[in-house]
C-alpha cells in the first residue's frame, strides 16, 4: 500500500457524518418532486413526484421548501487532549500516516448513525470528540499500539464503518484520558482462501461491498448481505452480531464465523485452528459476537464461503391484509422451500415503496389503469389495507422452479397475488436507497429512526400494536404538530418467531429540544416492544441507545460473568467505550 493509496476517512466517497455516498442523495425539485443523485442505484435520475405529497399525508403537516436546515459547516472543534508520553511513544514507533489530529477526521470518528448523533453533526456540535485517529495496518501494529496505551493510560476505541445505530461510538463523557479512534479499514484483505474446504480468513477492515467483489472473482460469495453492506465491516458485524437479508440461505453472522481474533491487553484471543465442528468448552467466538469494542480490536476472522449461486430470482406478492400476510410468512417459515430472502411489509411501508416510483406515461397508464382494477375492484383488495412482499431466491434452476412454484401456490392459498419479478428486484433493492432518506427529511423539520426486535410468533401483533399505541400517546404528550408515522416490516422469518422492522417519524417544527423529546420517544417505545414480549434487539446491538433494558434482558449473574471476563482481560479499562453492561 504506497502513500496516495492509504485510506483517509475525510477522503473517502462516503460522507461519514451522514449516511451514504457523497454523489447520492435525494433532493427536492422545484416541482415539489423528489429525486436521487448519482447513479449508485435504481431510483437515481427518476423524479417521483408522489413522495412529499405521501409523507405531508401521513404525517398531517405541509413541507415548505423555503424552509430548510442549512448545515453547520462552520462546525466548532475542540483543541485535542493530548498525552505527551504516548504521543512520543506513536512518533517514534509508527509512520507518520499512521495517525492524524485533523479536525475533520476527528470529527468523522466521533459519532455513529443514530439520528440524534446525524442531526449533531449536521445542525449543531457533537457532544464529545476524539483526540486522535489512528490507522491501523496489521495484527502486528494493534498489539504494539495496546501495548502503548497500556503504558501511557490512553483509551482506545476501535472503529469499523462507522454505521452504528446504537450510539455504540458515542464517547463517554466523563472519560479524562486521552481517547483514540482505532480506524481498522486500512485491514482490508482477504489473507487466505481454502477452496477445497470452503473457508476464507479475512482481515476484519473489510467492507461487505468490498468482500463480496474479491470473493466473486474465484466463485464465491458469503451471502451476508445487511442493509449496510456498502459501509460497514466484518469487525462491525461481529462486534454487534449482525444479521444480513438472505440469512435463510447463508445463516447470521454467528453462523457464518468460524473463528475470530480479537487483541486484549492480556493477548490474543482465538481458536489455534479452525474446524468445521468442536467441542472444545466455551468457543471465544462466542464471547467475541457482540462485543461492541469493549473487549480489544478485531483483527480478522475465518469465515464459511459458498459458490456463487448460479441464478439470482426474484419474485413478490401482495396479500389483503396484515393479519393474512403474516399468516403467509409463518406457514412460509415451516416450509421446505424458504427463499434466500423474504420480506413482508406492512400497508404503510409498501405505500411508502409506491411514492418512490416515477409516474406512467402514454400506454403504461393505461396497463397500470387495468392492473389497478383488476388488484382493487375484481379481487377485492383495499388500498388502504393490502400489504406486499418481495423474495430473493437462489440456487440451481431446477432449486429456483421448485421455490418459485411452490411461492405462487402458498400466495394463491392465501388469497394473494403474485406481483412479478420487477416488483420483488425493486422493492429488495430500494432498502440500500431509503436510509438516504431520513437525512434528506431533517432538513425539512421531520427526523426519523429504525428500530428493529426479535418477536415470537404468537406475539408479533401484540408488539406491533404495543408499539403504535405508545407512539401516539408520546406524540400527544409533548404536543408534536401532525400526526406521528409508523411502518413496520418482517425482513427476517425463523421457526420460532420473526424479525420486526420499524420505521418511525414525526415533525419537529417548531419543537424545543426536539432531539432530547425524540429520543425519550424512542426509549419509550423500546420499552413497550419489551414488555409486550419483544427483544432488546434483533441484530443492531444494545450500544448506549439501548443499555437500560439490559437487567431485563440477561440475569445478574450473567452480567457479572461478563464484567469479570472485561476485568480479567482488560484490568485499566483500556478499550473504554462502556457499551452494552458496560455504562457507568
Amino acid at each position: 500500500m504506497n502513500e496516495k493509496e492509504k485510506f483517509y476517512a475525510k477522503n473517502n466517497m462516503n460522507w461519514g457524518h451522514r449516511w451514504g455516498y457523497k454523489d447520492s442523495e435525494f433532493v427536492l425539485n422545484q416541482d415539489r418532486s423528489v429525486s436521487m443523485t448519482g447513479k449508485r442505484y435504481e431510483i437515481c435520475g427518476i423524479k417521483m413526484p408522489d413522495f412529499i405529497p405521501y409523507v405531508e399525508e401521513m404525517l398531517g403537516v405541509s413541507i415548505d421548501p423555503d424552509d430548510k436546515l442549512e448545515e453547520n459547516d462552520d462546525k466548532i472543534v475542540k483543541d485535542p487532549k493530548i498525552n505527551e508520553p504516548f504521543y512520543n511513544s506513536i512518533q517514534s514507533n509508527f509512520s507518520k500516516d499512521r495517525f492524524t489530529f485533523d479536525n475533520g477526521e476527528r470529527l468523522l470518528h466521533s459519532q455513529g448513525q443514530t439520528t440524534d448523533e446525524v442531526h449533531k453533526a449536521m445542525y449543531s456540535s457533537i457532544d464529545k470528540i476524539i483526540d486522535m485517529v489512528f490507522y491501523l495496518e496489521s495484527h502486528e501494529e494493534a498489539e504494539k499500539l495496546i501495548q502503548l496505551a497500556i503504558k501511557h493510560d490512553v483509551c482506545l476505541i476501535p472503529y469499523g464503518g462507522g454505521t452504528s445505530v446504537s450510539n455504540a461510538l458515542q464517547i463517554p463523557i466523563n472519560e479524562k484520558r486521552m481517547v483514540v479512534a482505532v480506524d481498522t479499514r486500512r485491514m482490508n484483505e482477504i489473507e487466505s482462501i481454502d477452496i477445497h474446504n470452503r473457508r476464507i480468513t479475512v482481515q476484519a477492515g473489510i467492507t461487505g461491498k468490498k468482500l463480496e467483489e474479491l470473493l466473486l472473482k474465484d466463485g464465491l460469495t458469503v451471502g451476508h448481505e445487511p442493509d449496510s453492506i456498502e459501509f460497514s465491516t466484518l469487525g462491525g458485524w461481529i462486534s454487534t452480531n449482525a444479521s444480513g437479508m438472505k440469512k435463510n440461505r447463508y445463516g447470521n453472522i454467528e453462523d457464518i464465523i468460524e473463528n475470530v481474533t480479537m487483541i486484549t491487553p492480556k493477548g490474543t484471543v482465538e481458536q489455534i485452528r479452525p474446524i468445521t465442528r468442536a467441542s472444545i468448552g466455551i468457543k471465544p467466538q462466542n464471547i467475541l459476537l457482540g462485543s461492541e469494542g469493549n473487549f480489544g480490536i478485531i483483527t480478522k476472522a475465518t469465515l464459511k464461503v459458498h459458490k456463487t449461486p448460479r441464478i439470482q430470482e426474484y419474485n413478490s406478492a401482495v396479500f389483503h391484509d396484515w393479519e393474512t400476510g403474516v399468516a403467509f410468512m409463518k406457514e412460509l417459515s415451516e416450509s421446505e422451500f424458504i427463499p434466500a430472502s423474504a420480506r413482508l411489509m406492512d400497508n404503510a411501508q409498501f405505500r411508502f415503496g409506491q411514492a418512490l416510483k416515477e409516474r406512467s406515461k402514454g400506454l403504461d397508464i393505461w396497463l397500470k389503469k387495468i392492473e389497478k382494477f383488476f388488484v382493487l375492484k375484481i379481487k377485492g383488495f383495499d388500498p388502504s389495507k393490502m400489504v406486499g412482499a418481495s423474495f430473493k431466491i437462489e440456487g440451481n434452476k431446477a432449486d429456483v422452479n421448485h421455490q418459485l412454484n411452490k411461492l405462487k401456490l402458498l400466495t394463491k392459498k392465501y388469497n394473494g397475488i403474485i406481483a412479478g419479478r420487477e416488483n420483488g428486484k425493486r422493492g429488495y433493492n430500494l432498502t440500500f436507497a431509503i436510509a438516504y432518506i431520513r437525512d434528506f427529511m431533517s432538513a425539512y423539520h421531520i427526523i426519523g429512526e429504525t428500530m428493529e426486535t426479535s418477536v415470537p410468533w404468537t406475539k408479533i401483533h401484540d408488539v406491533c400494536d404495543a408499539v403504535n399505541k405508545r407512539l401516539h400517546e408520546m406524540h400527544e404528550k409533548y404536543d408534536i404538530p401532525g400526526k406521528p408515522y409508523i411502518s413496520y416490516r418482517i425482513p427476517q422469518i425463523y421457526h420460532t418467531g420473526v424479525c420486526i422492522y420499524f420505521m418511525f417519524a414525526i415533525s419537529v417544527k417548531g419543537i424545543e429540544n426536539a432531539i432530547g423529546k425524540f429520543h425519550e420517544i424512542e426509549h419509550s417505545m423500546r420499552e413497550a416492544i419489551i414488555t409486550s414480549g419483544g427483544s432488546i434487539s434483533h441484530h443492531h446491538g444494545v450500544g448506549k441507545l439501548r443499555k437500560d433494558f439490559m437487567q431485563a434482558t440477561i440475569s445478574e449473574g450473567s452480567i457479572e460473568l461478563l464484567k469479570n471476563i472485561k476485568n480479567a482481560h482488560d484490568p485499566h479499562n483500556i478499550f473504554g467505550i462502556k457499551n452494552n453492561i458496560f455504562h457507568d
